[in-house]
């Protein structure tokens, strides 16, 4: 299993962006984004988002960890 990094809510973001998702919306602190064919994601605004949480948003998206840390290059 690849080692995650700890990023920010902004980095997060930005890849999910690269695989096709899209911020549809901001409420309070939590970013809301789709993807036509998966399923929807929240990623809060945080300066640093946990590997934990991380790994918990990458199970939603049905993206693997190495996948994850492939886009961040």
């Amino acid at each position: 299993m690849a080692e995650l990094p700890v990023v920010s809510c902004r980095v997060a973001i930005k890849t999910f962006e690269k695989i096709g998702y899209q911020v549809v919306r901001q409420r309070g602190s939590h970013f809301r984004l789709h993807h036509p064919e998966r399923r929807p994601i929240t990623i809060p605004n945080y300066r640093t988002i946990s590997r934990g949480l991380l790994r918990k948003i990458l199970r939603d998206a049905e993206v693997s960890a190495s996948e994850f840390t492939d886009l961040l290059k």
